[in-house]
């Protein structure tokens, strides 16, 4: 009875990425830097909004940066609930990364760059391990997902490299397979299902037509 009781829930949790941003098109290492949204950002995340809020969710939670809470109102003014920011849910802070671009933190951190590619633990630019990430995240997406109803829906809006952290922790997925996830495409998003055992990755990288993935975790 208990296994047909967690069955019979469905909750879904959609981890939406931000529009665009100009150190995006730049390629320039974002982490915690709090870069507002170009106006194709502004387009994207009202473009995405409009097919999520079809999802009729029940709940809105987003990282406190502005490009995520900027997004994340696009999404609010549709359907009309309030959204909880959440620090936990920043991108990754990546130290002396942050502001450089990917050709740069190449050329005067190579090595560092490569283990990071390689799946290996590593402070970039002296900053956070993708699973200290996870540690501050999927505890608060989880205790959100909680208060859902039955076959209800939280949004997420958060980063890209915070995202693949939470869905690589909630999955259940070792550290060094984190980056068999591919990226998020901007204002693009994962969705997670409920099953018997545990969350299931049932979309990712939905909502566009395939684009480059411009982000600090591509």
């Amino acid at each position: 009875m208990a296994e047909a009781g967690r069955k019979g829930r469905g909750r879904r949790v959609i981890l939406w990425r931000h529009g665009q941003t100009s150190w995006n098109l730049e390629r320039r290492f974002q982490g915690t830097t709090d870069i507002g949204l170009t106006e194709t950002g502004v387009g994207q995340a009202r473009r995405a909004a409009r097919l999520l809020a079809s999802l009729k969710p029940d709940a809105i939670l987003a990282s406190d940066l502005s490009r995520a809470a900027a997004t994340a109102a696009e999404l609010a003014v549709l359907t009309a609930l309030e959204v909880t920011h959440d620090e936990a849910l920043r991108e990754t802070y990546a130290g002396v990364w942050q502001g450089l671009t990917h050709e740069e933190i190449i050329e005067r951190y190579g090595e560092e760059y490569a283990a990071w590619k390689r799946g290996e633990p590593v402070r970039r630019g002296g900053g956070e391990l993708e699973t200290e990430v996870a540690d501050r995240a999927a505890p608060v997406v989880l205790r959100h997902a909680d208060k859902l109803p039955a076959g209800g829906t939280l949004v997420v809006v958060s980063h890209g490299g915070t995202i693949r952290t939470t869905l690589g922790r909630l999955l259940g997925l070792a550290p060094d397979h984190w980056e068999s996830l591919g990226g998020l495409t901007n204002c693009c998003w994962s969705v997670l299902g409920e099953g018997a055992r545990g969350w299931r990755l049932l979309e990712h990288n939905a909502g566009t037509l395939p684009e480059p993935v411009l982000g600090d975790d591509d």
